[in-house]
């Protein structure tokens, strides 16, 4: 707590500083930083109060207080469980914003159907949880629901509890798209990427490796249709990366969060070019494949969601499609190690 603070307190007085404000992506990132420290710092103050005003009551020994006491130390342990988990983000982007894309595997229209049904479990988290959420760029499927979509995910430690989330999801259901009813298995990939600042991610991009193109945003006809270009779609010529934001908002816009998605892709490969090369090294290198699942939602024969890297599963399939992940991530972030 006292090294907490003592950051605030550094980081208000640079705040104060007559030229704080000409360097403005810097100031964005330290006005960021102080707001999530005051809230920390804020919290665990409540938290303190909290188990204060308990031990006084407790010190009473009035037992006409018991029922009072045994549910507040019930939600003093959820509190202290929530912190727990919190902790266990200290990775290098853990306290980041985070960039969220679905994109539907082999199994045609319904991988397609379970793209969008991974969409609202995330959206539904990501709300449970008091997240902000936008939608910068998706692409319809041809019969139902989504081939792709690309979410920017806003919250304190967003992007650390969704890289639990990263890989491939595999569904296996009775196939509403069927007209025997079969059993069918579908595939989805999800990507998590930090939202970084060009400082933050020590990424340099030539504007001469880039292409840009704009054009008019997809809708769903009538009024939805953009009748100005402002979808904005940004070619990285060295690597090949391809990232479009076509929400509906300004052109300036689209390609600021474009350059965000573009430099989150190449930190990303950046990363794994590091990770590829130490596991060379070590002679333990294999290549991942499509096909590796790390969750598999099974609601035929049987209910029962299972995370293959962790063994954590749980039987109310329902509840984890509504949103109820923290189980799930929890698991992960105490086996894995902290990596973008």
């Amino acid at each position: 707590m006292a090294s907490k603070e003592s950051q605030l307190s550094r980081l208000e007085k640079e705040s104060e500083h007559p030229d704080f404000w000409n360097d403005s992506a810097n100031a964005q990132r330290v006005m960021k930083n102080l707001a999530g420290l005051r809230d920390e710092i804020e919290s665990w103050r409540t938290h303190q109060q909290h188990l204060h005003d308990l031990i006084e009551l407790v010190r009473l020994d009035d037992r006409t207080l018991q029922d009072e006491l045994e549910i507040e130390v019930t939600k003093l342990e959820s509190d202290l469980q929530r912190r727990a988990f919190t902790a266990m983000l200290s990775g290098p982007y853990d306290h980041d914003d985070a960039i969220l894309a679905i994109h539907a595997g082999a199994g045609g229209t319904d991988s397609q159907d379970w793209a969008e049904m991974l969409q609202r479990m995330y959206l539904r988290w990501a709300e449970d949880r008091g997240f902000t959420t936008e939608i910068l760029d998706t692409t319809p499927g041809e019969e139902a629901g989504i081939k792709s979509v690309t979410i920017a995910v806003g919250g304190r430690h967003a992007f650390g509890y969704l890289r639990s989330e990263k890989g491939v999801h595999r569904l296996v259901r009775l196939s509403p798209f069927d007209s025997a009813h079969r059993r069918h298995t579908s595939f989805a990939l999800i990507e998590v990427l930090p939202q970084v600042s060009m400082d933050e991610a020590d990424i340099e991009i030539n504007p001469g490796d880039l292409k840009i193109d704009v054009f008019r945003s997809s809708g769903a006809g009538g009024q939805n249709v953009q009748k100005n270009a402002t979808a904005v779609r940004i070619t990285h010529l060295p690597t090949g990366i391809v990232v479009t934001c076509q929400n509906e908002r300004s052109q300036t816009q689209n390609r600021e969060f474009a350059m965000k998605i573009l430099r989150a892709r190449l930190l990303e490969l950046r990363q794994a070019e590091r990770e590829e090369e130490r596991a060379i090294l070590r002679g333990e290198y294999t290549k991942a494949e499509w096909g590796s699942q790390i969750r598999s939602y099974v609601l035929h024969p049987y209910q029962l969601v299972k995370d293959h890297r962790t063994d954590y599963e749980v039987g109310n399939t329902q509840a984890v499609l509504d949103g109820d992940l923290d189980g799930f991530m929890e698991a992960y972030l105490k086996s894995a190690p902290s990596k973008v």
